[in-house]
């Protein structure tokens, strides 16, 4: 593995993870409706999706893995920013944002905040 590679994915029958985003549309000031969202595992060298969904009304969505598909290892949050400024008629420049953590304990909850706009965005690890 290099600096650049992620780690191993989760270990089969591991303790499931909590992972949950909040996306916030900053140019608008309030909570991003709607935004697909996708969860992926880094296992064997590739991408393997685990759960998608949209965020709700408040701009939240929690992962639902199937049991022991999300322990220790590397993973991807997909956010479907093209679609979700297409629906409000505003061109962006970023059409998906991917963000990219590791889970060391499973135990933990994972919140991923996304702070987004047209032309930016950020995020950090929530509480």
């Amino acid at each position: 593995m290099t600096a650049s590679s992620p780690a191993a994915g989760p270990a089969p029958g591991a303790t499931p993870a909590r992972v949950s985003t909040h996306v916030l549309d900053t140019q608008r000031g309030r909570p991003a409706a709607g935004v697909p969202v996708r969860l992926d595992a880094y296992i064997d060298d590739t991408w393997r999706p685990l759960d998608e969904g949209a965020t709700d009304e408040d701009g939240r969505w929690s992962a639902q893995p199937e049991a022991g598909s999300a322990g220790p290892g590397t993973y991807r949050l997909r956010f479907g920013t093209g679609p979700y400024f297409a629906g409000l008629g505003v061109p962006t420049f970023y059409p998906e944002v991917s963000v990219i953590f590791t889970i060391a304990d499973p135990a933990e909850r994972h919140h991923v905040p996304l702070l987004l706009s047209p032309f930016g965005y950020s995020t950090y690890r929530g509480s």
